[in-house]
């Protein structure tokens, strides 16, 4: 018996992979649950085999599932060549982009996206955002059209990269803090104070770990929080200070009784990258996208 996926079966798998969930993957390609788990279950009994193991907290792909989302990516990348070879013939340029972000870039994006959707009506923007590790591996495995990544691309990934903007690293405290009255520090200065910092696994937290470390310090965490507003709010109640990219802090201080204070370390100038397989292979909506994002940003 022929394997016969549509397309809706395999962006729906792509979308379950990615979420590592069936319902978060329902939810990003709008289909219930039911009408999702059904599909899965129809293509295993098609293919005869598992595609996904599942369990409490998730899913995970079988070898099965791994081939699968491999070539679906293939099959959704084709279909965008195809879209944008075709959009000369149609009433303009037309197309999807996936564009993945680290946490750092976020901060610039909203107002060049919003130029570049208002200009492109008919193009249309998948946003995600993960680590700079996980980004470049995505991209060079075919799972994004365009990355914006932390410092430098690794060369061992063959992406073609530019240059997109920089983020100033500040310290955060309280008004009334032994700090505050200071107008720049070194990072090591005020490493005797105890933090609110990233996740776990997060790389801006490896970065300050490692230049704690590097300063012969510990760095002393007191919670642990991945969104930039609600670290200010923990300052501003004084449970700890915080390193942050100057634009966040600066848009939390102007409703928050806290203090931005420059670093004056060298490290805390960081490089934000636009990366790609290559230019020339991206689709022509994808291709505008990233002309369009290396246009000069100001410095944050």
């Amino acid at each position: 018996m022929p394997i016969r996926f549509d397309l809706t079966d395999l962006r729906l798998f792509v979308h379950v992979a990615e979420a590592g969930s069936i319902t978060h993957g329902a939810a990003r390609a709008n289909m219930t649950l039911a009408s999702a788990s059904e599909r899965i279950s129809a293509m295993e009994g098609a293919l005869g085999a598992p595609l996904l193991e599942r369990n409490r907290r998730g899913i995970r792909l079988t070898s099965a599932g791994t081939v699968l989302l491999h070539h679906a990516w293939i099959v959704s990348q084709q279909l965008e060549h195809m879209r944008g070879d075709l959009d000369s013939f149609g009433k303009g340029l037309t197309g999807h982009v996936r564009l993945l972000s680290n946490i750092g870039a976020m901060e610039f994006l909203p107002v060049p996206l919003a130029a570049f959707l208002s200009a492109h009506p008919n193009i249309h923007i998948d946003l995600e955002h993960y680590g700079s590790g996980e980004i470049m591996r995505a991209i060079a495995a075919g799972r994004g059209d365009i990355g914006i990544v932390g410092e430098t691309v690794d060369p061992s990934a063959e992406l073609e990269s530019f240059p997109f903007a920089e983020i100033r690293l500040v310290l955060v405290t309280p008004l009334r803090h032994p700090l505050s009255r200071h107008r720049k520090l070194a990072f090591r200065e005020a490493l005797d104070h105890e933090f609110i910092g990233f996740g776990v696994g997060s790389p801006m937290q490896d970065l300050l770990n490692y230049h704690a470390f590097r300063a012969g310090r510990r760095f002393k965490l007191r919670i642990r929080l991945n969104e930039s507003n609600l670290m200010c709010q923990m300052v501003e109640k004084g449970i700890g200070l915080a390193i942050l990219p100057e634009t966040a802090a600066r848009r939390s201080q102007r409703s928050m009784a806290i203090r931005v204070i420059p670093l004056t370390d060298t490290w805390a100038l960081r490089q934000l990258r636009i990366c790609m397989r290559s230019f020339g292979s991206l689709p022509a909506h994808a291709q505008r996208l990233a002309e369009f994002l290396r246009a000069p940003t100001p410095v944050a």
